[in-house]
């Protein structure tokens, strides 16, 4: 209500000072293996490719993609700077302070971002790196209904939305080993509670491979199970 209200959409706030239940998760965050991801970028086109490798290697949001401006990125240096959100159609300062912050960029999404400049029609440092022929944002929604939902399909994926790549991102920094305050650092996050809580999931292998290295302290001499439910020297036997 208070965006309508600054949009001009209405001129007051008719539930300002209510206070909102308590958030919950009614389900749980959807996220993708590296291999899934994989998986994913070579199936998808042009202008969702740059969008999948930018939110899985830097845990931008969908907003900050779309408002990310040719000015704001340092091919030199490989770093991005997020200073602006968009969303539909409007253009705002990040959600809070933290959010506004510096992203390291790997030397595949440097060079993926060069090859986009280089194909770029406008090149100003206000240009969007991610826009339509006109320059005007391209529509999450719409990207994500048509663009998103054809590449899950054709690699086999479940459904997924622009927060699920998101998750991603944090769940594959947590499994690395990556320390909790670079995690917040790089997702943008207040308090580094919400990026413990909600941004890192544990998956089934990383699980696996915790309870192997437990059981090597406690049960040495006992043969470690493979995913199947078998023993490692049970299919050594079966191969045989």
């Amino acid at each position: 209500m208070g965006t309508a209200v600054n949009w001009e959409y209405i001129s007051n706030n008719p539930v300002r000072g209510v206070k909102m239940p308590e958030r919950t998760l009614k389900r749980p965050h959807r996220f993708l293996s590296a291999e899934e991801v994989q998986r994913l970028i070579a199936a998808s086109k042009e202008p969702i490719r740059t969008i999948i490798i930018l939110a899985t290697m830097t845990g931008l949001r969908i907003g900050e993609i779309l408002a990310l401006r040719w000015g704001r990125i340092d091919l030199l240096r490989g770093t991005l700077l997020v200073a602006e959100t968009c969303y539909k159609g409007h253009f705002g300062t990040p959600k809070t302070r933290a959010s506004r912050r510096e992203v390291p960029l790997a030397p595949a999404v440097v060079l993926e971002l060069k090859e986009r400049y280089i194909r770029s029609t406008d090149q100003s440092p206000s240009a969007l790196v991610i826009a339509t022929r006109e320059g005007a944002p391209l529509a999450a929604d719409n990207l994500r209904k048509k663009s998103l939902r054809t590449a899950c399909k054709r690699t086999g994926l479940q459904r997924i939305d622009w927060h699920a790549l998101r998750h991603t991102h944090g769940t594959l920094l947590h499994a690395q080993g990556t320390p909790l305050k670079v995690a917040q650092a790089q997702l943008g996050h207040s308090h580094r509670s919400t990026t413990l809580e909600v941004y890192t999931h544990a998956s089934g292998s990383a699980q696996r491979d915790a309870v192997n290295m437990l059981a090597d302290q406690l049960f040495p001499n006992v043969p470690k199970l493979d995913g199947s439910g078998n023993t490692a020297q049970e299919e050594t036997q079966v191969i045989q």
